[in-house]
């Protein structure tokens, strides 16, 4: 599994014009799936995320977590994160889960994040075209890979 964390302040999900899913404080969560991802990725990226100091404490320095400011969340599925640009200019995507692979582990990350955190996950709608909104705090932007557990 591949994502894209960003902090923000606040960030909200939109299909076809209608809000679908926002939150506050928190993190937004672009996730790609790939062909390979297990439980053993779900559970390794769960326990990172919500684990991950990425809040500033009272001197302003990276010292809480989501768990210690009760932030939100918020997962988009986003495929293109598995994308090779390796040859040519049109990006390739076979590394990227099918959704009969996809939709089962999204709802599994979901659900784990939502047992993690104590609270309700928010969430894109997988397979839609989305319009994601947000205001970064920070910028805090950060990447991380299963695979490579960055």
């Amino acid at each position: 599994m591949r994502a894209v964390l960003q902090r923000v302040l606040s960030a909200n999900v939109h299909v076809k014009g209608e809000e679908i899913s926002s939150i506050k404080e928190g993190v937004l969560l672009f996730l790609g799936i790939e062909v390979e991802d297990t439980a053993e990725d779900i559970n390794w990226l769960t326990k990172k995320l919500v684990n991950l100091r990425i809040f500033s404490d009272d001197d302003g320095k990276m010292n809480r977590s989501l768990l210690d400011v009760n932030g939100d969340v918020l997962v988009v599925s986003q495929f293109t994160l598995h994308a090779s640009t390796k040859k040519g200019n049109r990006p390739s995507f076979v590394k990227a889960a099918p959704p009969e692979v996809a939709v089962p582990l999204y709802t599994s990350f979901i659900q784990s994040m939502e047992t993690a955190l104590g609270k309700k996950v928010a969430a894109g709608q997988f397979g839609a075209n989305m319009q994601v909104g947000l205001v970064n705090d920070g910028p805090v932007t950060i990447i991380l890979d299963s695979k490579d557990k960055r």
